[in-house]
């Protein structure tokens, strides 16, 4: 059994190999990243912001010990910014440096069409892998020992850029004109993570496992900030937590997300918090609120909400 093999041997395996990381996986998540493994399938991770779908990925990267090559997803992206474009400045700079070999090489030719011919026998000099400059699709499958291909926001890209993804996600290998297909070294592990604002077509999220990451209970929020948090005592976690899940119940616009009670929770320590205090919750809602209107609906249940996290903590 290979080394990597060896990693995934089992869903226990999995899950705990993410907690040495630092990401605190159900055994729903664990058992995904399993079955993706061993099936050779991508992940879509669909959630509300902020749950750690993009953690997940980069967890399972430092736990398969391979590099993380993330793609940024946005409208307008396209496969020259994805896949790979030319060094056309390398290009240029070279043939300014080899002008007077260039010269050498039409001597004698009579005519501008004769003098063209003659430089397209070297084509292929100016459009080899020297003068390609790799974006993170081709450089995914040109890693020699693996790599997690993270394409984050996979909802945020245009429909044709889905169906080009879906193609190179099918074959994991890429056909450059000037060169020829490239194929893949070393599949990646791909996950592709998604905050639904537009619909998926049908035809990737059937080449994918479907995960979806809601906010976690309590007790497994507790742990998850236990962990991030050095130094946090487990009674103020306690607190924290239930006055987040408490939030969460309330009318307002964005819901505070797991690394948005990571960040409170970070807050409190560097106040030297021992507890929740009205006045120190009130100062510091907007870490984890980011809209006025929603600190002012919380601020008006401000000491309803407090004493119920301290009631609840105890």
């Amino acid at each position: 059994m290979s080394k990597l093999n060896a990693k995934f041997a089992t869903v226990e395996v999995v899950r705990r190999g993410l907690k040495d990381v630092g990401y605190i996986a159900t055994t729903q998540i664990a058992h995904t990243v399993y079955l993706a493994y061993h099936l050779g399938k991508p992940v879509l991770v669909e959630g509300p912001a902020g749950v750690g779908k993009t953690e997940l990925a980069k967890a399972a990267a430092a736990f398969m010990g391979v590099p993380l090559i993330r793609l940024q997803c946005y409208e307008g992206l396209d496969e020259s910014k994805a896949l790979y474009e030319w060094k056309y400045g390398k290009q240029l700079l070279y043939t300014q440096l080899l002008k007077d070999k260039l010269d050498r090489v039409i001597e004698g030719e009579t005519s501008l069409a004769e003098s063209i011919d003659k430089l397209h026998q070297y084509d292929d000099i100016f459009f080899s892998p020297q003068f390609l400059e790799p974006r993170p699709l081709l450089k995914a499958i040109q890693e020699k020992d693996g790599a997690v291909l993270l394409v984050d926001e996979v909802d945020k890209s245009d429909d044709e850029f889905e169906a080009f993804l879906l193609e190179i996600l099918s074959d994991f290998q890429v056909s450059i004109p000037e060169i020829g297909t490239i194929e893949a070294t070393s599949k990646p592990f791909v996950f592709l993570t998604s905050n639904s604002t537009r619909e998926l077509g049908e035809a990737l999220r059937r080449r994918c496992l479907h995960l979806y990451i809601s906010f976690p209970e309590q007790g497994l929020e507790r742990e998850i900030v236990m962990t991030r948090v050095p130094g946090i005592s487990e009674r103020l976690t306690r607190q924290l937590v239930s006055f987040i899940h408490q939030v969460r119940k309330l009318d307002i616009k964005k819901l505070p997300s797991v690394s948005e009670t990571i960040d409170w929770a970070k807050t409190l320590v560097i106040l030297h918090a021992e507890t929740l205090d009205k006045e120190m919750v009130r100062e510091t809602l907007n870490t984890f609120l980011k809209a006025q209107e929603d600190i002012r609906v919380t601020e008006e249940k401000l000491y309803t909400l407090t004493e119920h996290a301290l009631r609840e903590a105890n």
